[in-house]
């Protein structure tokens, strides 16, 4: 997946139109109104970009969107920005966090799994970014973070509430050394 920052920038268009015998009453009201549209086109024009994000596969997912719904304003410190695709979301300017629900669900894995906050997360170090995906959640959850501006641990901990609206089905396992004998043996496995 590439994720680059996209800007739209809409340039609005004044006219201007004079009509004679304004009186000027009327003049001020319209010199007013101009000012404030004005003013309001400025300061939305220093909002953030919109972010580009790829949809993944399965972003229309019913069960997406109400975990959309319930992501936090801010994650790792970072504020939340608009995204271009459906079940995407991204913090941070540039974008330092980034989520996309509907990813395929991972199968079983020896790579790094870790639960916080009741959430089980697939860890991978891209060398780059960081992804997690959930485990044991329909649709996955995948989220990718620069690991120098935002901490594992806190990205996992501010999006676990929204995850979790994501009925588990499944997690993480552990593979503790067998303390039992194997059957034919005199000795415990280790």
């Amino acid at each position: 997946m590439t994720t680059t920052p996209a800007e739209r920038s809409i340039a609005p268009r004044l006219t201007r139109h004079s009509r004679p015998g304004l009186s000027r009453v009327r003049r001020f009201r319209t010199v007013g109104t101009v000012a404030v549209v004005g003013l309001g086109l400025i300061v939305s024009g220093c909002s953030a970009p919109v972010a580009d994000v790829e949809a993944a596969p399965e972003a229309t997912d019913p069960v997406c969107a109400e975990a959309m719904v319930s992501l936090p304003d801010a994650v790792s410190g970072f504020d939340r920005r608009e995204t271009d695709s459906q079940a995407t979301a991204a913090w941070g300017e540039p974008s330092a966090v980034i989520l996309r629900c509907g990813v395929p669900v991972p199968g079983p894995t020896t790579e790094h799994c870790v639960t916080a906050n009741g959430i089980d997360w697939v860890t991978r170090d891209d060398g780059e970014f960081w992804t997690l995906t959930t485990y044991g959640r329909s649709p996955a959850v995948e989220v990718l973070f620069d690991d120098t501006r935002a901490a594992s641990s806190s990205v996992m901990v501010d999006l676990s509430s929204a995850v979790g609206r994501i009925p588990a089905t499944g997690g993480c396992t552990t593979s503790a050394p067998t303390q039992a004998p194997i059957p034919g043996t005199d000795a415990p496995s280790s």
